[in-house]
């Protein structure tokens, strides 16, 4: 008898699906088509097919927008408003990936430099990689396995994804859109399964030629250990966002931005706002701003037109920020707002100057949660946000264009947010965290990059 697997809305933990979950057998299956599949040279899809395909998946989605919207309220807990955003971008990022291919190609390498080479002609072409492995996170279930997914179909790589646990139905949804739009579904297969072990024996499989990992850094490092000697691999971790607020940033126009960097999705995205560093001279000021700002969040059930902040993904995460702040809380760290209203869902809440060694100081929070610290040196700010082991997006605000500059080249991030929120991305743009918060650059052109290998054809002018 196959085991199933249940799905629960994140909100009020209503089951909404009992999906058939995949075994070791299925997972032998699936490797082995999918390596047969890449095996076949003489069968690779043609570079006009596969932007066919992902232009006509790209249609389907537009179609079904609204449906995949309310899959990913129901399933994730995302807000209604910010889950058609997330479609939205999926409908763009699969369209971006067809629009992709038409320069991405190989080029010229000179020859005749010296005499050994002269009398040939060289050129590199741009080739799969193999079959790529793609572990999924909760927090954009769509958005986050078309990242992943359609850059493999663009280069044309077989893919086989495992969606988390919490929210595999969006997954497994744009997979048969693919299917609907022309792929064989060879070339992008589905793993179901809540069974770490497996998913571990499929992450490091000899047959798979590249990992795509979402998810936490202890088990995106702990995979990348195990890999086979030739896999290459990309990891997205997370990290607790810095973000510098010199004191000539107009407050009122810049607040509404933070929060949104700091409580979209409940604060559940790998370069969320989280540390605060306030100039001194406009603390107090900010502050209040970013209280009335906060206090206003409209909270609950995330199908709701009106729903600002929904819920965290399980009742256990819920419990892990709850006890964070009560750390912070208990060595005397002044909180305003908080409070839980339901198994999954907490009031968004701010902790003023928290101890530097408290969790919500060093750690990812994953909530809805932000921290100020006032600062009256700007170096000395900098230097407690690079302090983490973690470096992935940050921000500075000022209206002074030589401190936004000296935040932009000494913070240590791959990317530098100049009054703009640390939460802030693009599809098209390379999407990277440095140090702990990842390997390997993300974004639609990079991944594409990442799933492909250069080769090299040599022509010699035999006379």
């Amino acid at each position: 008898m196959q085991s199933t697997m249940k799905v629960y809305q994140a909100f009020d933990r209503v089951p909404i699906a009992e999906l058939p979950a995949d075994d070791a057998a299925a997972l032998e299956q699936k490797l082995q088509l999918a390596a047969k599949t890449f095996a076949d040279r003489d069968g690779w899809l043609p570079a006009h097919q596969r932007m066919a395909i992902l232009r006509k998946a790209s249609a389907l989605l537009q179609e079904n927008r609204d449906r995949f919207a309310m899959m990913i309220a129901s399933e994730g807990g995302k807000p209604l408003t910010d889950a058609i955003i997330e479609v939205t971008r999926g409908i763009d990022g699969l369209v971006n990936a067809a629009d992709e291919l038409r320069n991405f190609g190989g080029k010229e390498i000179p020859m005749g430099l010296t005499a050994a080479s002269a009398n040939r002609w060289a050129f590199t072409t741009k080739e799969p990689i193999g079959v790529v492995a793609a572990i999924s996170a909760f927090n954009h279930p769509l958005n986050l396995i078309i990242h992943q997914i359609a850059p493999a179909i663009a280069v044309g790589c077989p893919v086989i994804v495992k969606p988390a646990a919490t929210t595999p139905i969006s997954c497994i949804e744009i997979v048969k859109l693919f299917w609907e739009a022309g792929l064989d579904e060879r070339w992008c297969q589905t793993l179901i399964t809540e069974d770490n072990a497996l998913a571990e024996a499929f992450a490091t499989d000899r047959r798979v030629a590249f990992l795509s990992f979402i998810g936490s850094a202890k088990v995106g490092w702990y995979l990348k250990s195990k890999l086979p000697p030739g896999t290459r691999c990309a990891l997205e971790h997370g990290g607790a966002a810095p973000v510098i607020v010199d004191r000539s940033a107009n407050v009122d126009a810049i607040v509404g931005t933070i929060v949104k960097g700091g409580y979209y999705h409940a604060g559940q995205v790998c370069v969320s706002a989280q540390r605060l560093f306030v100039h001194e001279d406009i603390l107090a000021s900010f502050t209040e701003a970013l209280a009335a700002k906060v206090a206003a969040l409209h909270v609950g059930d995330p199908k709701l037109a009106q729903t600002e902040v929904g819920p965290l993904i399980l009742p256990r995460e819920a419990d892990r920020v709850t006890s964070w702040i009560k750390e912070a809380t208990d060595a005397g760290t002044k909180q305003i707002g908080g409070g839980r209203m339901s198994d999954t869902t907490l009031l968004p809440s701010v902790l003023l100057n928290p101890p530097v060694e408290a969790k919500v100081s060093v750690l990812e929070v994953f909530g809805p949660l932000t921290c100020v610290f006032g600062y009256r040196d700007l170096d000395e700010a900098i230097r407690i946000a690079n302090s983490l082991p973690y470096a992935f997006q940050a921000s500075v605000f000022s209206a002074d264009i030589a401190v936004a500059l000296k935040a932009a080249k000494h913070l240590d991030a791959s990317a530098v947010l100049v009054n703009d929120h640390t939460a802030f991305r693009t599809d098209w743009m390379p999407f990277a965290g440095r140090r702990q918060s990842g390997y390997g650059v993300g974004g639609i052109p990079s991944t594409m990059e990442e799933m492909a290998d250069d080769k090299m054809v040599v022509f010699n002018q035999v006379t």
